[in-house]
């Protein structure tokens, strides 16, 4: 619908650019737009389509859902690894539990007083040793008793230091690495249900929409078609002996019928290629004629002109 607008207003600009009576520098055009067509990244079924032609949108507006089943099924398993993989590693900074902790202290406690028993047993074994009340046998069972108890704290106390420590530090970053591997998997996953929707680059209006909810869009396929306010261009046509009369970057005049007054815009391209009349609109006062395409901007208020709406184009020269 929009090209075929926008070929009768090319014919109609034409025609009259042929027609007698035009003042020199005074040109015809028409408003076209430059539209941003949003499609999604990968195809699949459309869930949701939230806007409708004609609709107003800011920067950033969804314009469409694809179905996402699967990307979110993913997103979720990837946000559980996640979760489990930071606790395993948060778990091995910690060192061994409060509990555990407190009873290697109790059988720390046991072990201490059990070594001044056997130490007492030991020191008593040796007085009655030397006045030869005890065998050599007895003394070293004492001796014995002894050391084994000595051990055993020595022991327990190497647990409690140990016990208060984190995991080796080839452990740590052995789960600090699956940490991250899990963070980018969720990342990915994240990205993914992000690309099941479609969002425009810029606001402006809804100029059409292509499909409907339920149908499968392929990958690439525009869904919504939005016409930002500042892609709309003024497109003119001039004839060959007045082409030194424009130059990129002047300033033009632009008039439309029910347009506000004093409307102003910048060339900003001039076609290096000239274009005869079409030949359905050939007469024998243009037939002969070359024009050439040219391009203004509109410097404020571009919303007040609408794509395939004839605007004529006059430069500051025009008499």
């Amino acid at each position: 619908m929009i090209r075929i607008h926008i070929v009768i207003a090319i014919a109609a600009t034409l025609l009259l650019v042929a027609c007698d009576g035009r003042k020199e520098g005074t040109y015809q055009g028409y408003a076209e737009g430059e539209y941003v067509r949003v499609g999604p990244i990968d195809g699949g079924t459309i869930d949701a389509i939230p806007v409708k032609r004609g609709d107003k949108v800011a920067e950033g507006a969804l314009l469409f859902q694809l179905d996402a089943t699967a990307e979110i099924a993913a997103q979720a398993q990837a946000s559980a690894q996640l979760a489990q993989t930071r606790s395993q590693y948060e778990d091995l900074l910690k060192g061994l539990r409060v509990p555990e902790l407190e009873q290697i202290e109790a059988s720390r406690s046991s072990a201490a007083a059990t070594l001044k028993k056997t130490q007492f047993d030991f020191t008593r074994a040796e007085k009655l040793y030397a006045d030869g009340n005890v065998s050599k046998s007895a003394l070293d069972t004492a001796r014995a008793a002894r050391d084994a108890a000595a051990a055993s704290v020595r022991e327990l106390d190497a647990k409690l230091v140990t016990g208060k420590l984190s995991a080796r530090p080839d452990q740590v970053a052995a789960a600090e690495a699956a940490v991250k591997a899990a963070q980018a998997a969720l990342d990915q996953a994240n990205w993914r249900l992000s690309r099941r929707e479609g969002h425009t680059p810029q606001g402006g209006t809804v100029e059409d929409v292509f499909f409907r909810v339920g149908e499968f869009a392929s990958a690439t396929q525009p869904i919504v078609s939005v016409l930002p306010p500042q892609n709309i261009k003024i497109r003119f046509f001039v004839p060959e002996p007045e082409l030194g009369r424009i130059h990129v970057g002047d300033t033009v005049a632009l008039t439309c019928d029910g347009c506000p007054a004093g409307l102003t815009g910048h060339i900003r391209f001039i076609s290096t290629q000239a274009e005869f009349t079409p030949p359905v609109i050939y007469s024998e006062q243009s037939q002969a004629k070359l024009v050439y395409m040219a391009e203004a901007w509109p410097d404020k208020s571009p919303e007040d002109f609408h794509p395939g709406q004839p605007v004529r184009v006059s430069d500051q020269t025009a008499e």
